[in-house]
C-alpha cells in the first residue's frame, strides 16, 4: 500500500482505487513503456486490446506526475487557434490534427463510458474567458476560425460569462461545448484498472536506468530487473529525466501550481453553476473550476511558494479569488500542489523517433488528458501496422531546444515575481 503524501486533491478525492497489483520485471514484451501516466497508460491500453503483450514501468506511483496533478480540462483541439495549427502543419497533416484533436474529449468520454472509470466527468464544455479587450479580440478570431470548421464553440458576451462564471471579471468567453471536466487522478487510475483487465503489466516503484539496443531488441534496464522488448514508448513528457540523451532539453519546463479550497456546498452554488472549467487569456494564465465536491481549485502558471496554510501562492490565490468573487468573502484551502508542463516553442506536441523502434510522445503544452489519450492510441495503430501518414501528426527526429533551461529558469524567475506582485 502507497503511504506517500498525496500529490494533489484529486489523490485524495477519487472515486477510483489506485490498483495495488505490481509485477516483477523481466522476461519478454511487445512493448515496454516507460511512465505510469495518461499517455502510458492509453498505449499500454491500446496496445493489449490489439493483442500486444505489454509492461508498464513507472517510478513511484500511477498518476504520480502531470496526470494526477493536472488542472482536470478535457479541452479539445490545441494551444493554438486552429489558423496556426494549419500554418504550422500544412493542409493535410494540419486539418488531420485539427479534426483528430476536435474529437479527442468525445474519445475519452467514450473510453470512461466502456470501461466505467469514476472519475466525475461532466460534459458541460469549457470555459475560455477573456482577461482584457485585447484577449476578447483572440477569441473572436478563434470563433471566427471554429465558425468556418463548423465546429459547436459559442462566443459568450460580458454578461453571459457572467452568468456561466458567476463573475463580472472577464470581458466575454469562448464557451467549447466539445470539451468537459474529469477527476483526472480518477481518470489515470481507471486507465490502469482498463489496462490490467486487457493483459497489461504495470510496474511501480521501478525506476528504468538503462535502454540498451541488442540484437533487435531493446533491453530495458530497472533498478529491480531488466526486460526484453521489441518496441519501448518512453510516456514521460514533462518528467523526462536523463534516461535518453537530449530528451529533456527538448521543450521548455514551466510548473504550474494550484490550491483547492474547501468544500463550501451553497456558498458557491452561484459559481460556474455547470461546473465548466475556466481558464483565461492572460499571458501568465489563470484556471479555476469547481469540483464535484463543492471545492474551487485554482491555479497558474509557476511554483508552489508556501502551502495551503500559507506564504505567497496562498495569499495570490485568496486575491484573485477576492478579484474574481468579491462576495465570496475569506476561503479556506485543503491542499496545494504544483504540476509541470512540457511547453514546445510552436506549442504543438511531437511524436519523435528516438531510434528504431523507440518512441516518445513529448510536449503536450498543458493537453495532457486529451494529447495522452489520442497519442496512446495512435501509437498502438503505428505498432500493429498502420502507415505512418494516418497519423495525427507526423513522426519527427528529436529536436533539442537549446534554450529550454535558460528559458526554464527566466520563466521561473517571472512568475515568481508576478505571484509575489499578486499577492499584495
Amino acid at each position: 500500500m502507497r503511504k506517500s503524501d498525496p500529490v494533489s486533491i484529486w489523490d485524495i478525492t477519487a472515486a477510483e482505487t489506485e490498483p495495488n497489483q505490481t509485477s516483477a520485471v523481466g522476461g519478454k514484451v511487445d512493448v515496454a513503456i516507460v511512465g505510469g501516466g495518461f499517455t502510458g497508460l492509453s498505449t499500454a491500453l491500446h496496445c493489449a486490446e490489439k493483442g500486444l503483450s505489454c509492461h508498464v514501468i513507472e517510478a513511484n506511483h500511477i498518476g504520480f506526475g502531470g496526470s494526477g496533478r493536472n488542472v482536470g480540462l478535457v479541452n479539445a483541439a490545441a494551444w493554438l487557434p486552429p489558423q496556426d495549427i494549419l500554418k504550422i502543419l500544412g493542409e493535410d497533416y494540419g486539418n488531420r490534427f485539427i479534426n483528430r484533436f476536435s474529437s479527442a474529449p468525445e474519445y475519452v468520454f467514450s473510453l470512461i463510458e466502456k470501461h466505467q472509470i469514476q472519475c466525475n466527468p461532466t460534459r458541460t464544455g469549457t470555459i475560455h474567458a477573456a482577461d482584457g479587450p485585447d484577449g476578447l479580440d483572440d477569441l473572436i478570431a478563434r470563433k471566427a476560425a471554429w465558425d468556418r470548421l463548423g465546429e459547436p464553440v459559442d462566443l459568450l458576451s460580458r454578461d453571459e460569462a457572467a452568468s456561466h462564471i458567476g463573475s463580472t471579471a472577464f470581458y466575454g468567453a469562448l464557451l467549447d461545448h466539445r470539451a468537459g471536466t474529469i477527476n483526472p487522478m480518477g481518470y489515470c487510475r481507471g486507465l490502469a484498472r482498463a489496462a490490467l483487465a486487457a493483459g497489461a503489466l504495470i510496474s511501480t516503484g521501478t525506476t528504468v536506468k538503462e535502454l540498451k539496443h541488442e540484437a533487435g531488441l531493446w533491453q530495458v534496464v530497472t533498478n529491480k530487473g531488466a526486460l526484453m522488448a521489441r518496441h519501448v514508448i518512453l510516456g514521460t513528457n514533462a518528467y523526462t529525466d536523463e534516461l535518453w540523451p537530449g530528451l529533456k532539453h527538448s521543450f521548455t519546463m514551466i510548473h504550474y501550481f494550484q490550491l483547492a479550497t474547501s468544500r463550501m456546498s451553497d456558498r458557491i452554488k452561484h459559481i460556474l453553476p455547470y461546473r465548466q472549467g475556466l481558464w483565461d487569456t492572460g499571458k501568465i494564465m489563470l484556471s479555476l473550476r469547481r469540483d464535484h465536491t463543492d471545492r474551487l481549485i485554482i491555479g497558474s502558471m509557476g511554483h508552489l511558494m508556501g502551502s495551503h496554510h500559507g506564504g505567497v501562492s496562498y495569499r495570490w490565490a485568496q486575491k484573485q479569488l477576492d478579484r474574481i468573487f468579491p462576495d465570496l468573502g475569506p476561503v479556506m484551502f485543503d491542499e496545494a500542489w504544483n504540476g509541470q508542463i512540457a511547453m514546445t516553442p510552436d506549442h504543438l506536441p511531437y511524436i519523435y523517433k528516438l531510434a528504431d523502434n523507440l518512441f516518445t510522445p513529448i510536449g503536450f503544452n498543458g493537453r495532457g488528458i486529451t494529447t495522452g489519450t489520442v497519442f496512446g492510441q495512435a501509437l498502438a495503430g503505428l505498432l500493429t501496422g498502420d502507415c505512418a501518414t494516418t497519423l495525427p501528426i507526423p513522426v519527427s527526429t528529436m529536436r533539442r531546444v537549446r534554450s529550454a533551461p535558460v528559458m526554464s529558469r527566466f520563466y521561473k524567475l517571472a512568475f515568481a515575481a508576478n505571484q509575489w506582485i499578486k499577492s499584495f
